[in-house]
């Protein structure tokens, strides 16, 4: 399952700091990537560096049309320097998608089944969207599956 990012910090030097859905936070000096993608190199630029931000889905940084890097890369190669405890619409949101993508459906496919509109699916997945009970009873009706709340 894919896990997005949510929230962007462009730190010292070239370094970016990267909070996905599940609370992990990574660092990563993005000079590793220099000799790799020498057009990477461009962001010592520092006015350009601190341009970047997250693309809309949460799956990249993007500083221009012609430069962007795959989260998941900083994700897999970064340095894991703290974890912060999920919020409820992340946790809803993570086994939201969770359910969908065993159930082997798209985004797309579930709003037509819930009548919810794609976007609203979307923001609900990456622990953004702020969903009403009615909502989420509308999607697990159309994904038929219970979410286990257990209260500690």
């Amino acid at each position: 399952m894919f896990i997005s990012a949510t929230n962007l910090k462009l730190l010292d030097n070239v370094t970016v700091e990267v909070t996905f859905q599940d609370g992990k936070v990574f660092q990563y000096d993005m000079s590793q990537m220099f000799n790799k993608y020498p057009q990477l190199k461009t962001l010592e630029n520092r006015t350009l560096f601190l341009s970047g931000h997250l693309d809309p889905g949460g799956y990249g940084i993007i500083w221009n049309d012609e430069l962007d890097f795959d989260a998941m890369s900083i994700r897999e190669s970064g340095t894991l320097v703290k974890e912060l405890a999920p919020t409820i619409n992340q946790i809803v949101g993570l086994l939201i998608a969770k359910a969908r993508e065993e159930k082997g459906i798209t985004q797309s496919q579930l709003a037509k089944l819930s009548h919810i509109d794609q976007a609203d699916i979307s923001k609900l997945e990456k622990g953004v969207g702020n969903p009403t009970l009615s909502k989420i009873s509308k999607l697990l009706d159309a994904l038929n599956c219970d979410i286990d709340i257990k209260i500690i």
